[in-house]
């Protein structure tokens, strides 16, 4: 009698046993998300100030008064009483022109003025001896009434002599021409020697320079503020050259057109400066700046902190834990680099200033410069 081996039986029901049972694996731990590391960004402080309020616009110079001098005679230019570029003064003497042929008609005028006078008085006293002739009865009426004919012709003739007389002096007197006004020559436009024509040739132009106006324009929805502002005091306004270091000069408002330009949506302004020592130019482009108000102890930031998203401008605020908080803002005006902040920031506040796109909302930041082991304001952390 034989028995079946133990062996191979064992082994058969360890297989059953194994493919039945669940298989058990040990479990594998969880990690955690790391987070983050904090974004490296600068940062700029909330702080209160005085911010004047200022408009900004450019504009050209020109004189304040400008003459063009044309002769008023044709005839030869027969002297040039000036340099280019000369300063002169009203009443100088410019340019002069040959005075021979209106001499000669001022002559001849007063000669028939003299002759013409000589005839009135002779017809006056012809008219009185007639007159007394007729009371004696020895002319009639009408014989002394022709001598009074003849005495008012002479009269109406030396009247005429008389105006031709003003007529040839103010002839002669445009030979002579000076400086209107006082100012700055410009080029010489006709040299001595020509024969120039009246009212027509242009000899010289002069351009006052002291004082000198700006001409300039701003947006038609800038307008309320500077009509109340004009309405109560003097309006200043500050003058840059472009291109002139320190060259700048005060001045004021002095006109404000009566309409607002509908192409452009822009009302035309001219601002007077001083200018005593000609630094400003005719025909210069410079920049102008109105200041309108001074807004006093106002809130401001860099105006590089200010960002804007969907739901308009807004900030990070760097708390006191370094994460960084987003904070809506209503923007005022803008002066030298900083933004006055009307509601949503305080002064003491930080804000990130450079960075900002490497921020996450409420996340950890760095500050730049900042020691590791101090609190965002340099305080010396707890741990």
């Amino acid at each position: 009698m034989s028995y079946p081996r133990p062996l191979p039986l064992l082994l058969g029901i360890m297989f059953l046993l194994s493919s039945t049972l669940p298989a058990c694996a040990p479990k594998k731990r969880e990690e955690k998300p790391k987070a983050p590391p904090p974004a490296l960004v600068e940062i700029g402080p909330v702080v209160s100030r005085d911010v004047p309020i200022e408009i900004k616009t450019f504009g050209t110079m020109e004189a304040s008064e400008s003459v063009t001098v044309k002769p008023m005679l044709s005839g030869e230019l027969t002297q040039v009483g000036f340099r280019e570029g000369d300063e002169v003064a009203a009443g100088a003497l410019l340019f002069t022109l040959d005075p021979r042929p209106h001499e000669a008609a001022l002559n001849k005028a007063l000669a028939s003025l003299a002759r013409n006078r000589v005839i009135l008085a002779n017809a006056r006293r012809d008219f009185a001896r007639y007159s007394q002739l007729v009371k004696e009865g020895i002319v009639t009426q009408e014989q002394a009434e022709g001598y009074r004919t003849r005495a008012e012709t002479a009269a109406a003739d030396l009247e005429a002599d008389q105006a031709l007389v003003a007529t040839a002096r103010t002839q002669l007197s445009y030979c002579t021409i000076t400086a209107p006004i006082s100012g700055r020559l410009g080029v010489l436009a006709v040299d001595r020697g020509n024969v120039v024509k009246a009212n027509e040739t242009v000899l010289a132009t002069i351009n006052q320079l002291t004082p000198i106006l700006a001409t300039f324009t701003i947006p038609e929805r800038q307008l309320p503020a500077v009509k109340e502002r004009l309405r109560h005091e003097t309006l200043a306004v500050r003058a840059e050259a472009p291109g002139a270091a320190g060259v700048q000069e005060q001045g004021r408002v002095t006109f404000l057109d009566n309409a607002v330009d509908t192409a452009t949506g822009t009302i035309r302004l001219k601002a007077e400066f001083a200018n005593q020592e000609q630094r400003l130019w005719p025909g210069q482009y410079v920049t102008l700046t109105m200041t309108l108000e001074v807004r006093k102890q106002a809130v401001v930031v860099p105006t590089q902190a200010i960002q804007t998203g969907q739901t308009g401008q807004f900030v990070f605020v760097v708390q006191e834990d370094s994460s960084a908080e987003v904070r809506q803002v209503v923007l005022g005006p803008a002066y030298q680099g900083i933004t006055v902040i009307e509601q949503g920031l305080a002064a003491g506040e930080r804000v990130v200033v450079d960075g900002q796109m490497r921020v996450i909302p409420g996340g950890k930041v760095e500050v730049k410069g900042e020691k590791q082991g101090k609190g965002p304001k340099g305080e010396a952390s707890g741990r």
